[in-house]
């Protein structure tokens, strides 16, 4: 049974066979390849599940583990990490002993099939150059024999007539003759040819077309042999993980065996037991009869009447809040607190009916109002901070990280300066070496040219001087936070001076003329100096602030006079910005431009807040 006999005529199936086996080989490569992907899946994931139920380390999860069935579940845990290993080791063994080999193999088969075929074409091309070589000397001979033949004619035809010259017939005749020689030598290289072309013939089809078909045909038994190896070596695989999977569930069948209920109840009685007796019978006690109850010392009473109470002699003061905002305090120090005056009786005609109406409201003393400052969180630390938020919306970072809060700038300054330490420690590093080297090579010449290390020291060195000025800057910022240098400068700080002295005479103005209901103070000495204090030590802060960012617009509904103090005039259909809503007491804070500013009755305009604006 060969395929060079039984499908001699079979070339272009026999090359459609041969691919579709080579493509049954890059199948089954793509199988196992899949099939170490899910192992290598499988064991991540049964890893990770591992991981995840280990008891984590210094926690409570520990000494849960000295019962017998923690124990168990972390040997199982440990196990089905085992178990998982085995997983990797079949995904490792189907690469290295299955697809490494076969990949190597079907570039091999690749190869020998494309040298075959091409034989079987260049054997094929032969054949027919030697057929059309036939066909040519056939059609020639038949050619020159109807040449022959039409010449015999005319020759016998001219000697028939009695009008032709001789010299006419001599020619014909000598014509007739010249053709029948051409029909011989045609007829010669016919036979020649036919005889050439058997022998190809023969020799094509039982012997060359034979010879590569067989070879065909043992490439594809081999292919077909190596496959069914393949196929062994996949099931080996997994048998020989077999036995050591078999004895990870084997620790989980002994883990699990190992568990003892009574130990663990022990365990329990030994963390929980507290040693104290079981109450005894309560005895019964008779009221018919009058019983004469004795107070212990011990009782209730006594324990209540030898306490001392608690004596508040002074008010505790609250820690104010460092990054509170100063226009912030001014506004709630220097704001209108007398209640707003009511919208006119005859509104104007652009006043809308039915408007809102200026709420009553009593005069609250000082400390109510300071309370609402300690208490209020601001929703921006100050007003660089705003700006620098906004340029880090748009992408442009502050290189001092002064857009974060101190403490978290302090961190990032330390860690940007450890950080160029590390890189200049580094650079020291690589210019001791660089140095070493160069007196290696000052005493061995021969070894290297000590000047080719001159460049790379005046690099290293200039690298280094840069890296110790990036980080004198970034040390300048770190002891601005932490306060070991001057912030600003000194006509900073006078006008900072010259603005306390402003504020100072407001304050304690604010501070006496705020009284309770009853027309006592509520505010102690202490307490106002603290304000005081308070606002004298943020004025260097915030000396420098832009003004509060506008949270919408309001419109004017009448015109009002503004002749309080932290009151402004507006009139009547005026536009304005608001920059702080009414909180309840019936004022708005508006703004007309950058230095004018203040508070207006909420009843007096119409507000048009940007929601926006409102929620940044």
């Amino acid at each position: 049974m060969s395929w060079g006999t039984e499908l001699w005529d079979q070339f272009d199936n026999l090359e459609k066979h041969t691919q579709w086996g080579i493509d049954i080989l890059e199948k089954y490569i793509k199988f196992v390849k899949e099939r170490t992907e899910i192992e290598l899946s499988y064991a991540k994931q049964l890893r990770n599940l591992s991981k995840k139920y280990q008891p984590k380390k210094n926690s409570k999860e520990e000494e849960e583990y000295r019962y017998t069935a923690c124990k168990a579940f972390l040997s199982t845990l440990n196990e089905m990490n085992d178990y998982a290993g085995q997983h990797e080791v079949v995904s490792e063994n189907l690469t290295s002993q299955i697809i490494a080999g076969l990949a190597r193999y079907v570039q091999e088969v690749k190869q020998e099939r494309k040298s075959h075929f091409h034989d079987g074409r260049k054997a094929q091309q032969h054949i027919e150059t030697c057929w059309k070589q036939l066909e040519s000397s056939k059609r020639r001979f038949e050619r020159d024999c109807k040449e022959a033949d039409r010449a015999q004619q005319y020759f016998e035809k001219m000697d028939a007539d009695i009008n032709v010259t001789k010299a006419d017939v001599e020619k014909a005749r000598q014509q007739a003759q010249v053709r029948h020689q051409m029909a011989e030598d045609s007829k010669a290289d016919y036979s020649s040819n036919l005889q050439k072309f058997n022998l190809e013939q023969r020799e094509y089809y039982h012997t060359h077309i034979p010879n590569i078909f067989k070879k065909i045909q043992e490439m594809e038994e081999r292919r077909i042999v190596r496959l069914g190896e393949s196929m062994k070596t996949y099931a080996e695989v997994d048998r020989q993980v077999i036995p050591i999977i078999g004895k990870c569930l084997d620790g989980i069948v002994k883990a699990a065996e190992s568990i003892d209920q009574n130990t663990d109840s022990q365990l329990v009685i030994e963390a929980y037991k507290s040693g104290f007796e079981p109450p005894g019978d309560i005895e019964f006690e008779d009221y018919t009869q009058p019983m004469k109850r004795t107070v212990s010392e011990n009782s209730l009473s006594n324990s209540r009447e030898g306490k001392a109470e608690p004596k508040f002699g002074g008010k505790s003061k609250g820690k104010l809040w460092p990054f509170i905002k100063k226009n912030k305090l001014m506004s709630l120090l220097t704001s209108p607190h007398q209640p707003p005056p009511p919208p006119p009786a005859s509104a104007s005609p652009s006043a809308v009916p039915n408007g809102p109406q200026s709420p009553k409201q009593q005069k609250e003393p000082l400390s109510h109002r300071f309370n609402e400052f300690m208490t209020s969180k601001p929703k921006i630390h100050c007003f660089r901070s705003l700006k620098r938020g906004l340029s880090l919306k748009l992408g442009a970072a502050p290189e001092d990280f002064s857009n974060l809060p101190p403490e978290q700038r302090r961190k990032k300054l330390q860690q940007k300066v450890d950080e160029l330490n590390k890189e200049i420690q580094k650079e020291m590093d690589q210019r001791e070496a660089i140095t070493k080297m160069k007196d290696v090579y000052l005493k061995n010449p021969q070894m290297g040219d000590p000047a080719s290390l001159d460049h790379k020291l005046t690099e290293v060195s200039q690298n280094i001087e840069k890296l110790r000025l990036e980080a004198q800057k970034f040390e300048a910022w770190l002891a601005e936070v932490e306060g070991r240098l001057p912030a600003r400068s000194e006509q900073a700080r006078r006008q900072s001076g010259l603005y306390d002295a402003q504020t100072a005479p407001t304050v304690n103005n604010c501070a006496q003329a705020r009284e309770s209901p009853d027309g006592s103070y509520t505010e102690e000495q202490s307490q106002e100096s603290e304000v005081k204090v308070l606002a004298t030590d943020f004025d260097d802060e915030f000396d420098d602030e832009e003004p509060l960012p506008a949270i919408g617009t309001c419109k004017a509904l009448y015109t009002f006079d503004g002749q309080n103090e932290g009151t402004i005039s507006v009139v009547e259909g005026e536009t304005l910005y608001v920059i702080e809503e009414d909180k309840g007491d019936g004022w708005t804070r508006i703004r007309r431009n950058e230095d004018e500013e203040g508070y207006v009755p909420t009843s007096y305009v119409e507000v048009y807040l940007d929601k926006n604006a409102k929620d940044s």
